[in-house]
């Protein structure tokens, strides 16, 4: 299944993508997407409706991000080995953990917003895998059965923020709009091989990054069983899994965003998104 929230931000109703393409509203079938509502037994509950008999969202409706407010929105950092070494960084031997606030969740269309004073804005498409079940020191053996799903987000990163101040990463990763998540959650029996999908971002219509989740350090059931050890994950939290090379920090001379630009990035399975950057508002006067 192809899972979305769609409406004005803040008041999204849940949906479903039927086989025409169209969204169909699930809002009489469950509160949201979030919860209950992506564990198994919620999963199969969705599964027993037929799209056809579901109201049709309006054709002009905003999609909102996939997944509703996460207690958790963490992320795996330098888990492509050609990443780790276009930042000038040694290649993990574990994975390294840090947070996204869940505010910075957008949707997959919303504009980026630039935080007051940005310089430095850069771009990373990652998988996003969403949590299904709660999640405490499960085994890679059983990683999967806590999986709902899988997703794209877009881990706009602020890097004067996150390298050159102090504290920790967070601090660069967490503006409002600097997590682009969605179009779509789409469930795991859709995706045959997670460490098989082919991901890309453009930036005004130039191939930026071009990669390959079979080329991820830390796969899917590693990346979950490890975070499981260090916090309990519930259902709907998102883990973001590591950007393929390409970022604007590893450019020569070093590219970063400005307002006007266009992101557009996808991932193969799961859809495509676009934003458009913007500066913010105590920025423009």
């Amino acid at each position: 299944m192809k899972l979305v929230r769609f409406g004005q931000k803040g008041f999204e109703r849940p949906g479903l993508i039927a086989d025409d393409g169209t969204i169909r509203d699930l809002s009489h079938i469950i509160a949201d997407i979030a919860g209950y509502s992506l564990r198994p037994e919620g999963l199969e509950r969705i599964a027993r409706v037929e799209p056809e008999s579901l109201p049709r969202a309006p054709s002009d409706a905003r999609l909102g991000a996939c997944i509703a407010m996460p207690y958790n929105f963490v992320a795996i950092g330098l888990n492509y080995a050609d990443h780790a070494e276009e930042a000038n960084l040694p290649i993990p031997e574990e994975p390294i953990i840090f947070s996204k606030a869940p505010t910075a969740i957008s949707g997959p269309y919303d504009d980026v917003i630039l935080p007051p004073g940005s310089k430095k804005g850069d771009w990373e498409v990652e998988l996003g895998i969403v949590i299904g079940s709660p999640c405490d020191n499960v085994s890679e053996a059983n990683a999967l059965d806590y999986v709902a799903g899988y997703c794209i987000c877009n881990d706009v990163s602020e890097r004067e923020f996150q390298i050159e101040m102090a504290g920790q990463w967070v601090k660069g990763k967490s503006a409002p709009t600097f997590g682009p998540v969605g179009p779509w959650l789409v469930t795991k029996d859709e995706i045959p091989d997670v460490q098989n999908l082919a991901m890309y971002l453009d930036l005004n219509g130039e191939r930026m990054q071009t990669g390959n989740t079979n080329t991820m350090i830390f796969g899917v059931v590693e990346i979950v069983a490890y975070v499981s050890r260090f916090m309990a994950l519930l259902p709907g939290d998102i883990i973001i899994t590591g950007t393929p090379p390409g970022v604007g920090l590893g450019m020569k001379p070093p590219h970063y965003l400005k307002a006007g630009d266009e992101m557009v990035l996808g991932i193969e399975g799961l859809g495509e998104q676009r934003q458009k950057v913007v500066a913010h508002p105590l920025d423009q006067a």
